[in-house]
């Protein structure tokens, strides 16, 4: 179970780093995923 876990979070992280272009394109990635969590904590 543990094993599916880790293997789907690294195909995940790979895409993510596969859509980010530049070191700024990713940390406004990361930015706007900061956002979302946070609005989604004040409603």
């Amino acid at each position: 179970m543990r094993g599916k876990f880790v293997l789907t979070a690294f195909v995940v992280f790979g895409f993510v780093l596969a859509g980010c272009n530049t070191v700024a394109g990713m940390g406004k990635d990361v930015s706007r995923a900061g956002n979302a969590i946070t609005n989604a904590a004040d409603k």
